[in-house]
């Protein structure tokens, strides 16, 4: 298909366009923004800044891609946002790039986010996840992939979130979340394993017994942090795919794992 700009949109001479890409009507793409293959702007979308989208994205009507940090700190410069390929951008949905100069706030492919749904400066998101209507990441998240994330729902900065986690609507999440887990509450909590994702995944029954494993030891066995490590790694599948990922994930967590649920 031949790359279509509409007469109404405004797109600056020093765009990079690929092919087969759309601008709808009344849109906006600012100075500096590389579109690529196959990329759809619907009408009234906004992408500008230092913002390179890849192959096979689609922006919906009113949604903002690359803006300027919110960051108070923000003192110019070049920070921008990188986006991989076939991701989804619900309507209103704003990603805003990096705070400091030479930054980025990036994200993967195959991500699904609807309208309303935020991402900050300088956060980092996987790829396969599904953020529902205003759910919201603060600045500096690290999100893992396959997370899915219930509206309304909300990240404190700097935290990190596991592959394969499910975050419930209208949780207020602070602390790192751990792959596999399933959290949700004001303040959230752990509440189970991610069994259903973990099934639709393909997780064997092997690997799902081990994930509960970590359940049981973490959040269950009335344990601390230290000791439920130091059990986990005596266990001896501490050198098994999901359980290696576990005890990295809770080695690197800076602002502290979950609790479970009481």
């Amino acid at each position: 298909m031949p790359t279509q700009i509409h007469p109404t949109a405004i797109v600056d001479p020093s765009v990079r366009i690929g092919a087969g890409v759309v601008v709808g009507p009344y849109a906006y793409v600012g100075a500096g923004v590389h579109l690529g293959d196959g990329t759809v702007l619907h009408h009234h979308a906004t992408v500008e800044g230092n913002t390179v989208l890849g192959s096979g994205n689609e922006v919906f009507p009113f949604a903002c891609i690359g803006l300027k940090s919110q960051d108070l700190k923000y003192r110019g410069g070049k920070p921008g946002t990188h986006i991989g390929d076939r991701n989804v951008f619900r309507e209103f949905c704003t990603v805003h790039a990096a705070t400091l100069d030479g930054h980025f706030t990036v994200i993967g492919s195959n991500n699904h986010f609807l309208a309303y749904t935020h991402i900050a400066h300088d956060c980092v998101v996987g790829n396969h996840v599904v953020m529902s209507n205003n759910a919201t990441l603060a600045g500096h998240i690290k999100m893992g992939s396959h997370v899915v994330m219930g509206g309304l729902a909300a990240v404190h900065q700097f935290c990190h979130i596991g592959d394969r986690a499910m975050i419930g609507g209208m949780s207020r999440v602070s602390l790192d979340v751990p792959p596999f887990m399933i959290v949700e509450g004001s303040p959230a909590s752990v509440r189970a394993v991610n069994k259903v994702g973990l099934e639709r995944a393909g997780f064997t029954p092997g690997q799902l017994e081990r994930v509960k494993t970590i359940y049981r030891i973490f959040y269950r066995e009335g344990l601390n942090r230290a000791q439920a490590l130091e059990k986990l790694r005596a266990n001896g599948t501490a050198s098994e795919p999901e359980v290696a990922a576990f005890i990295a994930f809770a080695d690197n967590s800076e602002r502290g794992l979950m609790a479970g649920a009481r």
